[in-house]
């Protein structure tokens, strides 16, 4: 069964790319979106089991995102990876890529640093 995720950023050729890429390999069904207000709506519908979701967003954050999710019991559960420009690479291997107990990638995010990281919070 294909590993669900959604890709939330507001760059579309970024969330384009990251679509594409990972279902070149055929293991993820990938969804998309581009408006931080339009998430919630889309993960219930979607029902993703993992989340990448950009931190700086226009009208709604990735944080704000996260904590309505964390709100929500049924929601709860959904793995969250944060992307973000903010931290530079180097730097998330000096903090172990966590924050405040969810992982994050630093951009540019390589498709493999994002199968890695599939691959370690879903299992293969």
């Amino acid at each position: 069964m294909k590993k669900r995720i959604l890709v939330v950023d507001d760059e579309v050729a970024l969330t384009r790319m990251i679509k594409m890429n990972l279902e070149r390999s055929g293991d993820y069904e990938v969804r998309t979106e581009n408006q931080g207000v339009k998430v919630l709506s889309v993960v219930r519908e979607f029902w993703p089991d993992l989340i990448f979701l950009d931190v700086m967003m226009p009208g709604m954050s990735g944080d704000e995102i996260a904590q309505q999710l964390r709100e929500d019991p049924v929601l709860a559960g959904i793995k969250i990876v944060f992307m973000t420009a903010i931290v530079t690479k180097e730097e998330t291997s000096e903090m172990s890529g966590n924050i405040g107990g969810n992982e994050f990638l630093a951009k540019p995010v390589k498709t493999e640093e994002l199968v890695e990281t599939i691959e370690k919070i879903l299992g293969a």
